[in-house]
């Protein structure tokens, strides 16, 4: 065979494979209609498996075959103290492992905090998570999802963007279109290690890149996810090591204490070991079992239909 033939053949594979693995970014504001935005001109700067500037904020939707599609949906947020984003390992590596129990994923690029285009930085993250929710529930039909089994997952501060849509009521991301209509509360929440209170047991640089480094204490306490639980908050699945270093597991424990109050379902599990690492791969000892409790919670909980 010439080496013409097999570079053209292998020009077909890889073009192919790239058509295969190549995943759909939907972005989630309409030109000049993005709210809380100066208007000025981002582009998104990547490097590092990090996003470190968010020019256009949007989500990489993974989808299951429709064979094993069983309907549930799962916005993932990624970690990286609301400074930059770790998209793949707290991100695309999990989505492709939703996409294994034939669960939707979105994993949500929102705005950073940091980002100079912000008339209020506090907002702009739970902004584009309310409009997540509602772009994936309006188009239910077309990607084959229930409307009721639409949760939302985060680490670190990615917990917090979750934790923060599932017990925030007020409709921040309204823009006067068909979507304001479509309900932005989560069905439950998945949440890793993660960023819950700004107050005592903060994590100082999520606080700090979301609040500012002197916040007033309405600002702190608006922003403290246990501080705004009520009897509409959605049921949470969390997952903490004991040895974290970087968040406090006191976050965790404080949020479950606020579900339990009022009487959410909650579903909380410390680890011995794991740090601030955990995820899809290389978890110590008994942490390795988070993936398949978490897969337990979502099928007793009635959010999954997993074979």
């Amino acid at each position: 065979m010439s080496k013409f033939i097999i570079c053209f053949f292998s020009l077909i594979l890889l073009g192919g494979f790239n058509r295969m693995t190549a995943q759909e970014f939907i972005p989630l504001w309409p030109d000049g209609k993005m709210p809380d935005s100066k208007g000025l001109t981002l582009t998104d700067s990547i490097s590092g498996e990090r996003y470190w500037r968010v020019g256009t904020p949007g989500m990489f939707a993974f989808f299951p075959s429709k064979e094993e599609n069983n309907g549930t949906s799962v916005i993932i947020c990624p970690g990286g103290g609301y400074h930059h984003y770790a998209y793949i390992i707290s991100g695309t590596q999990i989505a492709r492992w939703f996409t294994t129990m034939g669960i939707n994923a979105f994993v949500l690029i929102s705005r950073l905090p940091t980002s100079p285009d912000l008339i209020d930085r506090s907002v702009a993250p739970l902004q584009d998570a309310q409009r997540a929710i509602r772009i994936i529930r309006t188009n239910a039909i077309k990607w084959h999802l229930k409307t009721d089994k639409t949760g939302i997952m985060g680490f670190s501060a990615g917990g917090h963007v979750a934790s923060s849509l599932g017990t925030h009521t007020e409709d921040v991301s309204g823009i006067d279109d068909s979507l304001d209509r479509v309900s932005f509360r989560p069905d439950f929440m998945l949440l890793v290690s993660p960023v819950i209170t700004m107050g005592e047991y903060a994590h100082a640089g999520s606080k700090n890149n979301l609040l500012g480094k002197l916040p007033p204490k309405e600002l702190i306490e608006k922003y403290s996810s246990e501080l705004r639980v009520t009897d509409k908050t959605p049921p949470a699945f969390i997952v903490v090591a004991g040895n974290d270093k970087t968040v406090n597991p006191q976050n965790s424990l404080m949020f479950y204490e606020a579900l339990r109050a009022k009487n959410i379902s909650a579903s909380l599990h410390v680890f011995p070991s794991g740090g601030h690492s955990i995820g899809l791969l290389n978890n110590p000892g008994s942490t390795a079992l988070w993936k398949e409790l978490c897969k337990t919670w979502l099928v007793e909980m009635g959010f999954a239909d997993i074979r």
